[in-house]
């Protein structure tokens, strides 16, 4: 339906209903109330313009997959925004999975696509073959062109650059749009940031879910740390341990993931399997070391702040985070939701070096 104001989504129908039950979770009442806004927003005259605040885990993506399966009933298409590629490949696991019993499609534009790929990804997409394109800043290339979108996704906005901002002023022109963040924002704060924005919070932790215990901890005290991280490798859990730089930097005594390494292998490279992802890995390359992580084939991984947004691996517990002061209080509050995704406790240690000179 058309509106004077834009395009108007129709109420619920059996479809929906019947999608929403397939989720394998217990909804929080948070989580209800905020897709009961969000449709809300969706079915008004007013053009939707809603950001959606909640701790990483706490279940942004399943509010952001039933506005989008809602879009879809009514023919429109939708657009997934996300700052990293290994979110977008995550965020497209998780779409094709959910949507598999219905007759959606789903496609993914970022660089873990090859040119012959994306090309088709395009062509469908103009013509309305693709429903759903969950992409990095890719999708806001002039080439992307929508035969019919009516939603937009963005998760994360603040770590896009001045200039894909600007392109999401444009492509957000007339359609509604829902944007999702895990940074801690005042509503105060918020609304200086994000203007008229309607704003939703969600507070409540899943169900089974325990708060993660955050420690920190000095160098001086690396034999604790070491000590803690056997405990939880016995237990065949995984460990996530971050690093500033990728490489040693000649005016810098910052930890570096190589070094780290070397410093991981000599405590448990005879018995446990570690391995290293950063920025400058090639897609593929990133791609498959995660996806051995997440099946448990790599206990150790030793990473830069490139698994900050969005990866989930329920079985990773514990997060060693060294030179932790050289990094953002929404960075350490990212990094931080690595782990705690499950039943079992979980620890974030962070390693601060202050008697350091800076």
């Amino acid at each position: 339906r058309q509106d004077s104001t834009g395009f108007v989504f129709s109420p619920d129908t059996e479809w929906q209903k019947e999608f929403e039950e397939m989720f394998p979770f217990e909804e929080t009442d948070d989580q209800l109330e905020v897709i009961s806004q969000v449709k809300a927003d969706m079915e008004s005259t007013k053009t939707m313009d809603r950001l959606v605040c909640g701790d990483v885990g706490f279940g942004k993506t399943e509010v952001a997959i039933r506005a989008a399966f809602k879009a879809v009933q009514d023919n429109k298409q939708v657009v997934y925004l996300v700052p990293t590629t290994v979110l977008a490949q995550q965020h497209y696991k998780t779409f094709t999975q959910r949507f598999k019993d219905f007759p959606v499609r789903v496609e993914m534009l970022s660089r873990f696509r090859t040119k012959a790929n994306q090309e088709q990804t395009i062509r469908d997409l103009k013509k309305g073959y693709v429903d759903i394109v969950i992409g990095t800043h890719r999708v806001l290339s002039k080439d992307v062109k929508f035969k019919d979108l009516g939603l937009l996704i963005i998760d994360e906005e603040q770590r896009f650059g001045v200039k894909h901002k600007e392109k999401i002023k444009k492509l957000k022109n007339n359609i509604d749009v829902l944007t999702m963040t895990a940074t801690p924002i005042p509503r105060t704060y918020a609304l200086t940031i994000y203007g008229d924005m309607d704003i939703s919070t969600i507070k409540q932790l899943p169900s089974g879910r325990k708060p993660v215990k955050t420690v920190v901890k000095s160098e001086k005290e690396m034999k604790d740390v070491l000590t803690s991280m056997h405990e939880e490798l016995k237990n065949n859990h995984q460990i996530y341990v971050i690093a500033p730089l990728i490489e040693q930097s000649d005016n810098s005594d910052m930890t570096n993931v190589y070094n780290l390494r070397d410093k991981m292998n000599l405590a448990f490279g005879s018995k446990y399997n570690i391995d290293i992802v950063h920025g400058k890995m090639k897609p593929e390359a990133k791609e498959l070391i995660m996806g051995e992580f997440k099946q448990n084939k790599i206990n150790i991984l030793i990473s830069t702040t490139v698994i900050e947004v969005g990866v989930d691996v329920e079985n990773a517990t514990m997060i060693v985070i060294f030179d932790a002061e050289r990094f953002g209080l929404s960075t350490l509050h990212q990094l931080r939701g690595r782990v705690g995704r499950n039943k079992f406790e979980s620890k974030c240690i962070l390693i601060s070096n202050t008697e350091k000179e800076r």
